[in-house]
């Protein structure tokens, strides 16, 4: 006869109450779940039972997993317990700002297209990729001015001689960038894309690639994780090349 595939139990401590729930427990809860575990949920529902669990395990924060009798930790024990990659870590991590604003930017540009009964695919998805990037870019150091200004200041050349440039700079980012999806003059759009443009990929090719240092990239927003280099260089050769279109169409 086969034999019975043994039950994976665990239990759960985690914080549930009125005002607050935790979402690592919640977290925990889930990756249990889906690595096949039946889970005893216990909910810490208020501060005295918080305080009394602390101190018996001897822990100083919730969640808390057991398995076999044994305490595994937080979410971040449990998922190396069960060898995940934490959340925040490795390349995919840092670069994944990037790749969603460039597949959402990309992807706008073709719902354009679709909306005017365009062809998928044409010059002008290319003109409004790099316009909704350029804005969607913008967005991101908007969020945080003064985070993105700190981190401007470690390579942008301008910047560091005018501190001023590094507060301005977004704003001339994405006024470039709607400008060019609302068919403003080139003549009135064009010169701030290839200003900020030429004088952003200065910087980055000199920090990175002449005096060889490794800087975080501002490009996303400020404490990005982003290593300044190819995805810097790309969006300032993305505004040269958006400005200098503009101005070729403009004088043909």
């Amino acid at each position: 006869m086969a034999t019975k595939a043994k039950i994976k139990e665990a239990t759960l401590y985690r914080m549930l109450t009125p005002e607050h729930t935790c979402p690592f427990g919640m977290k925990s809860k889930a990756l249990l779940q889906r690595q096949g575990y039946d889970v005893t949920d216990n909910h810490l529902s208020n501060r005295q039972q918080i305080e009394e669990f602390k101190q018996q395990y001897q822990v100083k924060t919730t969640p808390q997993t057991f398995i076999d009798d044994k305490r595994i930790g937080g979410y971040e024990q449990l998922l190396d317990y069960f060898d995940k990659t934490k959340p925040g870590n490795g390349f995919a991590a840092a670069y994944r700002p990037v790749i969603a604003i460039f597949a959402i930017a990309l992807l706008m540009a073709f719902a354009l297209n679709v909306a005017a009964g365009a062809e998928i695919w044409s010059i002008s998805t290319l003109e409004n990729f790099v316009a909704f990037s350029m804005a969607l870019l913008a967005l991101q150091k908007l969020q945080d001015v003064e985070a993105f200004s700190n981190q401007f200041l470690g390579y942008d050349l301008l910047a560091q001689r005018w501190v001023r440039y590094a507060y301005i700079y977004p704003f001339a980012e994405a006024y470039a960038g709607i400008g060019m999806l609302a068919g403003l003059s080139a003549f009135i759009v064009a010169p701030v894309a290839l200003f900020i443009g030429i004088i952003g990929g200065i910087s980055v090719f000199k920090a990175v690639y002449i005096e060889k240092r490794e800087l975080k990239c501002a490009c996303v927003g400020g404490n990005s994780k982003v290593p300044l280099g190819f995805v810097s260089l790309t969006e300032n050769l993305f505004m040269i090349a958006a400005g200098s279109w503009m101005l070729l169409q403009a004088w043909q």
